[in-house]
């Protein structure tokens, strides 16, 4: 099951295992069973702390890492090998008594929560986004006896999912009924449980002094400028809806400079730690409502926030990125996470053998298209201009693919559905005119990005299309206010541009503090 290398690995990070676990394994005589027999033995041959019994739980197979004479333990329903390998070895960790990295004032936090919470989590082998999820609630279950988690592989357990209507990974449900789905963070789940947690994020926030630089959006714009603000010595502050943004959403990275390959999550927590390398105030799950540009030169600017706190910076980098565009036709939103998506990577399992359309003849919706066809009976891509606009390269590989139609010049109508998850959608033909339906089971949305900027009108100039305007040196329309990213009217969306937009947007917003006049800058403080 696990090559040398692994055992290597592993046996290395059990060493900081404390406390003895047991392995309980509920199984039958099939052959994921025996997969994970195997898996469970190879585990606990790398750890006299390590130990395995048989359990009698009601999913098979499955395996719970308890704490010897505790409570204390997770749950994994199904074999925690792809992405959830990394969750399955915190959880021996740390339900083996070795500290998680949170923060100190949120692991207290989820120590002091309240209440009987049983999470579930049904995960997806190839979900890039599922093991946050896994991980954070594990981690809360852990610390807290009165929370527990089971993460059940949905592909493993297809009736269950389809009985409990599955759509999308990860999808969670609480005390058995559903509670969230796509990727959330640590402070995240616990802010959705803890009532007081919003309002407590304000108050903290109402004391922060103003920022000399003020950047919204924690995406690789933003974090760039942290970091090159930071170096200057000046005081930085970084409010981000979701730290890492789109990335985040990324499954594969491959064209950054100087690194070959890495997948978006691991991208997006480099990026994270390198920021907080640098004396930065980071205030994570904070989305702004409005911009209040200052009155005069050299004033500072008030960002409000949606929880009601406001900040103020001399100088503001706005790095907002972007978000998947839908299509918005009838039934889209409706049909949101029941059988319409957005990630092929993270729910194409969930779509084993069902008959799928891509919406999108760019590469991101030909990838995706080559992708689903390797595990759905048939793919149906729907391209509204004449021709696909993919690479030539790509182009050849999908029309080698035997059970993909492509269909052009098609602008799609309507989502179909008994009220439950998709059946069909319905497409014009743009060169007849003529309607036509096809029967799906899914849909996956592969049309572009809408810039995060709806809350930026009547502050700062748009262009049509809602981006951000910005010259050579991220200057936006108000003085002292600069923008990076997705979120601008840079021409091409790239992570590396990204970076390099947030490097000039810090760099321009130094050079207008130091070019303020001395007695502007009392006046303002």
């Amino acid at each position: 099951m696990l090559d040398a290398n692994l055992k290597g690995q592993l046996k290395a990070y059990m060493a900081n295992i404390t406390q003895p676990i047991e392995l309980v394994a509920s199984l039958d005589d099939g052959a994921k069973s025996h997969e994970l027999k195997t898996l469970i033995d190879e585990i606990a041959e790398l750890s006299d702390k390590v130990s395995v019994t048989i359990g009698t739980d009601r999913r098979v197979p499955s395996f719970m890492i308890r704490r010897t004479g505790t409570d204390i333990g997770v749950t994994f329903a199904g074999l925690p090998m792809g992405h959830e390998f990394t969750s399955l070895v915190l959880a021996l960790l740390q339900v083996g008594g070795h500290p998680s990295k949170a923060a100190q004032d949120l692991i207290q936090q989820i120590r002091d929560i309240d209440g009987d919470f049983a999470f579930e989590t049904y995960f997806s082998l190839s979900c890039q986004n599922c093991p946050d999820v896994v991980q954070a609630l594990n981690l809360m279950a852990i610390l807290n006896p009165r929370i527990s988690h089971v993460a059940i592989d949905g592909a493993l357990f297809k009736e269950e999912v389809d009985a409990r209507k599955v759509m999308a990974v990860p999808t969670v449900f609480l005390n058995g009924e559903p509670f969230a789905s796509g990727r959330m963070e640590l402070e995240q789940i616990v802010a959705k449980i803890d009532s007081g947690a919003v309002s407590r994020a304000a108050e903290k926030i109402k004391r922060q002094d103003p920022f000399e630089v003020l950047i919204v959006g924690g995406g690789p714009a933003g974090a760039a400028a942290a970091i090159y603000a930071a170096r200057k010595g000046i005081r930085t502050g970084i409010a981000a809806e979701r730290f890492g943004g789109q990335v985040l959403d990324t499954m594969d990275i491959e064209n950054f400079i100087s690194v070959s390959h890495t997948e978006g999550s691991k991208f997006a927590a480099a990026l994270e730690a390198h920021v907080k390398d640098y004396d930065v105030e980071i205030m994570n799950l904070q989305k702004a409502a409005r911009l209040i540009p200052a009155k005069t030169e050299g004033g500072y600017h008030e960002v409000v926030l949606e929880n009601g706190a406001s900040l103020k910076g001399r100088t503001v980098i706005l790095s907002t990125g972007a978000r998947w565009r839908q299509m918005g036709v009838p039934g889209e939103e409706e049909y949101r996470n029941k059988g319409v998506a957005y990630c092929p990577h993270c729910d194409g399992p969930l779509f084993k053998g069902k008959r799928v359309a891509v919406i999108g003849g760019g590469n991101s919706g030909v990838e995706a298209a080559i992708d689903l066809a390797g595990i759905v009976a048939h793919v149906t891509l729907i391209e509204f201009d004449s021709q696909l606009r993919a690479d030539a390269v790509l182009q050849r590989k999908l029309a080698s693919l035997p059970n993909v139609r492509i269909i052009t010049s098609a602008l799609t109508t309507r989502v179909d559905g008994n009220g439950e998850r998709v059946t069909g959608l319905s497409y014009r033909d743009r060169t007849h005119g003529t309607e036509h339906d096809v029967e799906l089971e899914g849909i996956f949305v592969q049309i572009g990005l809408v810039p995060n900027t709806e809350w930026l009108k009547d502050a700062i100039a748009l262009s049509p299309r809602g981006e951000i305007e910005i010259d050579a040196r991220g200057e936006t329309s108000q003085p002292g206010i600069f923008a990076a990213g997705d979120c601008t009217t840079v021409p091409y969306k790239q992570i590396v541009i990204a970076c390099g937009a947030g490097s000039t947007a810090a760099l321009s917003a130094f050079d207008y503090l130091i070019r303020l006049p001395a007695e502007e800058t009392a006046e303002a403080a």
